[in-house]
């Protein structure tokens, strides 16, 4: 009951009552819930929070399948990636068939007749419907050496016995476009990582010393960043990348290529971390590890770089796509990996001819590979990004 100021009579105010009996089990799971939110680790919180993230999720199911590829590329791929046919000169690719006259018949390829037309003397090539090559599954075709360990000859699938298996055409030598996709992605995929392992450990380093000792130390530290970052990326790429022998190996190469890229992207961590420490010095748990009498070596390490653990793993993350990028663009240009080696990028330099692309278009199949990698890690990224995010 309640009652106007000026009008005396009274009059009720309507409220809402839950009809339904208590139930002590709900407030019960909602105090468990809390309970295991609260003395669950940062970890752990993280990953609920990443989980939420769908696109997030996919796209490491994606990179875990491209990587699944890296360490068994002899098993997956049908042939060798420098394995040339020279009746089959950018032959087009195979369309995988089921049904042949109106019956299953599995997994299989028509073979292709090639011949060379005089006018334009380009290879003319033609399937043969009367003869159906049956792919085959866990089987032995073309030898090799499995990691420089021992010789093998087991295949996930190969073509039939005397037929051929261009699943993505092949290029102006004969050689599988599949298969050298899939020897690619451990050149291509790897160099990403070997480079943010030396960028996060330069980063970590003068990004500590800069936010934890401050003066003098972090002016000198932020100009050698503001000259780094001032450059131009791909000509300073281009330029040390042709400073490399071309007398090297493709293994040294390799190294030489990733030490690039990653003495070159480190800038951007160090100022992350700097700015990190600089706030974290300042807390109790830091200037008391401090009056005990711990080192700066401790204090960094041990109390002020866990706090941003998360930080540094998702800011990694989104730095690999430009590794890969940086790669595929030197390899194209020629000036990064070559042949014998195969990454995406040194199977893209076939197609730097605009008319060869016009004729032959299967050339650019390592484009597709290069754009789902670099979206699956930028949408993991984001989502390792808003879940190590404490205020979300």
């Amino acid at each position: 009951m309640s009652t106007d100021l000026n009008d005396k009579t009274p009059r009720v105010v309507e409220h809402y009552v839950d009809p339904e009996p208590f139930n002590p089990a709900v407030t019960e799971d909602m105090t468990e819930e809390q309970e295991r939110f609260y003395q669950a680790s940062q970890w752990k919180i993280m990953w609920w929070k990443f989980r939420r993230h769908k696109i997030a999720v996919w796209s490491g199911v994606v990179l875990i399948l491209f990587y699944m590829c890296v360490p068994f590329a002899e098993v997956i791929a049908p042939y060798g990636a420098n394995t040339r046919d020279s009746q089959f000169l950018y032959a087009p690719p195979q369309p995988i068939h089921l049904f042949h006259e109106g019956r299953l018949v599995g997994p299989f390829v028509y073979g292709m007749t090639s011949e060379v037309d005089m006018e334009t003397l380009q290879w003319v090539f033609e399937d043969n419907t009367d003869e159906v090559q049956k792919i085959r599954f866990f089987c032995t075709s073309a030898p090799y050496e499995f990691w420089g360990l021992f010789d093998a000859s087991f295949h996930l699938f190969c073509p039939a016995e005397g037929g051929t298996l261009f699943l993505l055409g092949t290029d102006r030598l004969g050689r599988d476009q599949f298969s050298g996709l899939v020897y690619g992605a451990r050149l291509s995929l790897t160099v990403g990582l070997v480079g943010v392992t030396i960028s996060i450990v330069l980063g970590l380093f003068f990004g500590g010393i800069a936010g934890y000792f401050g003066g003098i130390m972090d002016s000198a530290i932020q100009r050698m960043i503001e000259i780094l970052r001032s450059l131009p990326e791909l000509p300073l790429w281009m330029a040390l990348s042709a400073a490399l022998p071309v007398t090297w190996s493709p293994v040294w190469i390799y190294f030489g290529l990733t030490i690039i890229l990653g003495l070159l992207d480190w800038p951007g961590l160090a100022r992350a971390v700097r700015s990190k420490l600089l706030s974290l010095r300042e807390e109790e748990y830091a200037k008391a590890a401090v009056l005990l009498g711990a080192k700066p070596k401790r204090v960094i390490t041990r109390h002020l770089l866990p706090g941003f653990t998360s930080h540094i793993i998702a800011s990694a993350t989104l730095s690999i796509p430009s590794m890969i990028l940086g790669e595929t663009a030197l390899s194209y240009l020629n000036l990064g990996l070559r042949r014998p080696a195969v990454s995406w990028g040194v199977l893209l330099n076939e197609a730097q001819n605009i008319s060869v692309v016009t004729v032959y278009p299967w050339l650019m199949a390592p484009v597709i590979p290069i754009i789902i990698v670099v979206l699956a890690f930028n949408f993991l990224g984001d989502g390792l990004r808003d879940a190590a995010d404490p205020y979300k």
